[in-house]
């Protein structure tokens, strides 16, 4: 295979199956991921019509907090392609935008165990396959609270964002000078199914205050994923940041809508909380 091999967890929806989408796009073969068959038998009939000549997609099933589950998955990656060149450890979840003592103890499970422990498994078991290989990338996402931000409604999902940057910096120190490239994937603010949110689950102040920033912060998928996977591709760097939405970014944006209204960028936000 002239293209590259890439794993993407969580890539039934969202970001993940954006990602997919744009490394097919390319000429890479990705192993298509996400918590039960149907909807990775749909994703992988969605995404697969953009696989140019040469680049194959499969679909594994992958709870990614079940350890067992995610070795299946590079075991069943490994058998279709051979091997793995870059795994994306993308699968995650967020919580209900309440202050922790009111969400139920669900949510307060969950959302570690999908971020935090799927992020431990995937690196354990890519980085166990790689070393054996010889060679490959290993990229795990940030998000909300990677840098320590704080917002009202978010102290359980930043906190998990928060450890997989400690625990991705201690991955880049571990394996320095090994044939494994370790680094992190930023997406700033991207619309997705976390994004969009019921009315019951967001305090409506607090909901209000949200859009404004989507519309000044965030962007669609399909905008920030090519240039991820570009910069994914072209990295040659240890230890690398691949960052969409930066301080500076973040400043200029700011700065212009004081200038310039973005308006509603977003109509779907208001329609899920419509009453």
């Amino acid at each position: 295979m002239a293209g590259k091999v890439v794993v993407v967890t969580g890539s039934t929806k969202g970001i993940g199956r954006g990602l997919a989408r744009e490394f097919l796009k390319r000429g890479h073969s990705v192993v298509v991921s996400g918590r039960s068959q149907a909807a990775v038998d749909e994703a992988l009939t969605d995404v697969g019509k953009d696989a140019v000549s040469g680049a194959k997609a499969v679909g594994v099933p992958c709870d990614v907090t079940d350890y067992a589950q995610v070795q299946n998955l590079w075991d069943k990656a490994i058998a279709a392609f051979g091997r793995v060149d870059i795994w994306i450890n993308n699968a995650g979840m967020s919580n209900s935008r309440f202050a922790i003592g009111h969400l139920l103890q669900d949510e307060v499970e969950a959302v570690p165990r999908t971020n935090l422990i799927g992020t431990l498994n995937g690196s354990q078991v890519a980085l166990k396959g790689m070393k054996a290989q010889g060679s490959g990338d290993l990229y795990n996402f940030e998000g909300f609270g990677s840098n320590g931000s704080k917002q009202k409604g978010m102290s359980l999902y930043g906190c998990t964002k928060y450890a997989i940057t400690y625990f991705t910096k201690c991955l880049i120190a571990e394996t320095k000078g090994s044939a494994v490239r370790v680094g992190y994937m930023s997406p700033g603010i991207v619309i997705t199914d976390l994004s969009i949110r019921d009315k019951t689950k967001v305090p409506p102040k607090q909901w209000a205050f949200t859009i404004m920033i989507y519309n000044i912060l965030a962007d669609r998928v399909e905008t920030v994923t090519p240039w991820l996977v570009e910069n994914v591709l072209a990295n040659t760097k240890h230890g690398a940041r691949i960052a969409w939405l930066t301080p500076a970014k973040s400043l200029w944006r700011f700065l212009k809508s004081r200038f310039v209204k973005p308006g509603d960028r977003f109509p779907e936000l208001h329609l899920s909380n419509a009453a």
